[in-house]
């Protein structure tokens, strides 16, 4: 990490980013995973080609470490919370794109694009950074029409968890919780352009509570198992 980079961080961000990713780890541990419906994306990473993750901004957690080693580029936001998120990301093993799909959006689908066209997948929080939760920026699609990746939606579900009191309520499994992340098939965004793929919006949003239903439905059946 450059001294320029740890300079945009007060001295307990910088605390946080050392002591955050060991956490981390020690909980996720303790956690019991299932997949559901993975063989989709696992098929195009195999082949080389690339798509987008789409989640939600509460539901990171599990996934940064579910998906740690990949070398996926997260879309972070370019403030100084921003920072802090990508330091502590990118000690997973996984990639950082600094924008948002809301604000200076354009320079943010510029990066998402020449990403995905150098062939490494992104994974965007289309309601990230500041909500409203559960809102779908069309800036997701756009970038996936103009690079030809199709859009996997992610839902995850948690047994036992903690709830941030933040705008997205963010969602920290506790030990040894039932963790299930469910993918969707990967989605081709179908317009001719950026508008078409634009007024996509809320097909996408539905296709992502659907997964996220997916992941809750299955995690309450196993409970009772």
């Amino acid at each position: 990490m450059t001294d320029e980079r740890r300079g945009e961080l007060s001295r307990g961000q910088w605390l946080l980013v050392r002591v955050a990713p060991v956490l981390i780890r020690l909980l996720s541990a303790t956690w019991r995973v299932r997949v559901l419906n993975d063989g989709g994306w696992v098929a195009h990473r195999a082949r080389g080609d690339v798509y987008v993750f789409a989640f939600w901004h509460g539901q990171m957690l599990p996934l940064i470490r579910q998906h740690a080693g990949e070398g996926v580029a997260i879309l972070i936001s370019e403030h100084r919370d921003g920072e802090l998120i990508a330091q502590i990301i990118e000690r997973f093993g996984l990639r950082t794109v600094r924008g948002s799909t809301s604000r200076g959006a354009a320079r943010a689908l510029v990066s998402m694009v020449r990403t995905l066209e150098g062939g490494i997948p992104i994974g965007v929080t289309p309601d990230g950074p500041r909500g409203p939760a559960h809102s779908f920026a069309p800036g997701t699609l756009v970038a996936a029409q103009r690079a030809g990746a199709p859009v996997v939606a992610v839902g995850v579900a948690a047994s036992r968890a903690w709830r941030l009191k933040s705008w997205d309520a963010f969602l920290i499994p506790k030990p040894f919780a039932r963790v299930v992340i469910a993918y969707s098939d990967p989605t081709p965004v179908a317009a001719n352009d950026a508008r078409d793929a634009a007024q996509q919006a809320e097909r996408f949003r539905a296709l992502m509570h659907d997964t996220e239903a997916r992941a809750q439905t299955y995690g309450r059946t196993a409970d009772v198992r």
